[in-house]
């Protein structure tokens, strides 16, 4: 058995790494760029940090910005058609998981047309090419979309999300300017944050977890669990370390998969449209519980990356309770909500919310094998 990495060709980190977007886009001759991203960062202006660049360089470009949080596949088609009206040749992506989700499969149809019904793209699709060239710039620390070869679609007609994995999708170039994230309200940090670290856990304990990854992961969660809570507090450094942080964590769960937090939380996020980070925050310590058997002694080092002293003089129920003891007090302290019911989540769709996550391309990686029934069951457990 082999196992791959895929990263990005060409990564730019730290405060200025937005100037590089000019030189990359020179470099690869495009003739005009489309700008996917949202429409809170046009209000806030947060766009104009990249929108000044490609002015001052005359480089000519358009923006499409009706991108929604959870991005449908109306966004994508209509990124498509906004793509080929400007005949653009080149996507930089600016915002979170939303906007370089969104630009992953507007760029995967421009280049692979016979794609162009976006359901058809759901899974490891065959896909031929590779998608128009994405600079994506990250305005969130969380999802790793940047780095990431899966993005996700919410089909509104299906009350559903679906996952898609294609290596043809990655952005040719990330950039994680702390810049960009400066101005993330608290919930915000809090929740793309938690996200960052269910990546990391979720991708240490998945089946096709290995060395290299396991690196990847164990200091993902180092500097996460270390800088989360002053990052939520507005300290800079922390954010900027919080950037890289859920970068690294990108790194290896997109090339190992993920488990049900992340299967659980999709249906959640297309049912009552609540933000992806949230969703997987609230899920991760009974999901943690429920995987606890399964994963010999790896929550002993989850529980030495979080900071637990004397881990290695814990028996192994003592340290896995240590693992989740100090997952929770992390999602305590940023505000994470502990029951569905606070979210708005209704008991009566339990059933259907199951039913979605076990259809979830995340399930098959979760380290222990699960039910319909034990799904519902880890719902109620925190509803």
């Amino acid at each position: 058995m082999s196992n791959r990495i895929i990263l990005n060709e060409t990564s730019y980190f730290g405060e200025g790494a937005i100037k590089e977007i000019v030189t990359e886009i020179k470099a690869r001759g495009a003739k005009k760029v489309m700008v996917a991203t949202d429409p809170d960062l046009v209000k806030f202006k947060v766009i104009n940090h990249v929108t000044e660049l490609l002015d001052a360089a005359k480089i000519p470009y358009a923006v499409y910005d009706h991108i929604k949080p959870n991005p449908t596949i109306q966004n994508v088609q209509e990124g498509v058609a906004f793509c080929k009206k400007e005949k653009a040749d080149l996507i930089v992506a600016i915002g979170g998981g939303s906007s370089i989700d969104t630009s992953k499969a507007v760029g995967i149809i421009m280049t692979n047309p016979e794609f162009a019904d976006v359901r058809s793209l759901e899974g490891v699709a065959p896909t031929k090419n590779k998608c128009l060239p994405i600079i994506a710039v990250s305005t969130t620390s969380g999802t790793a979309a940047e780095v990431t070869i899966n993005y996700v679609i919410t089909d509104v007609e299906k009350n559903r999300k679906f996952v898609c994995a294609d290596p043809h999708d990655i952005p040719v170039v990330a950039v994680v300017d702390p810049q960009m994230s400066a101005s993330m309200p608290k919930g915000l940090t809090a929740a793309t944050g938690m996200d960052a670290l269910v990546h990391a856990i979720e991708g240490y304990i998945t089946k096709g977890a290995w060395e290299m990854t396991d690196m990847m992961h164990l200091k993902a969660i180092e500097i996460i669990g270390k800088w989360l809570r002053k990052s939520v507090a507005g300290d800079m450094e922390a954010r900027k370390e919080m950037a890289l942080g859920q970068y690294i964590a990108g790194m290896g769960f997109s090339n190992v998969g993920l488990g049900i937090v992340h299967s659980m939380a999709h249906p959640l996020s297309a049912v009552y449209d609540i933000p992806h980070g949230k969703a997987c925050a609230i899920l991760l310590t009974a999901v943690l519980k429920f995987n606890a058997e399964a994963t010999g002694e790896r929550y002993r080092e989850v529980a030495r990356a979080m900071g637990v002293a004397g881990v290695d003089k814990m028996s192994q129920p003592e340290y896995r309770k240590a693992c989740l003891d100090v997952v929770q007090k992390l999602a305590d302290d940023v505000g994470i909500p502990r029951h569905l019911s606070e979210l708005g989540v209704k008991e009566k769709d339990l059933d259907f919310l199951a039913k979605s996550a076990m259809a979830d391309a995340c399930t098959p990686g979760n380290p222990r094998a699960v039910t319909h029934d034990q799904i519902v069951e880890i719902y109620k457990s925190i509803f």
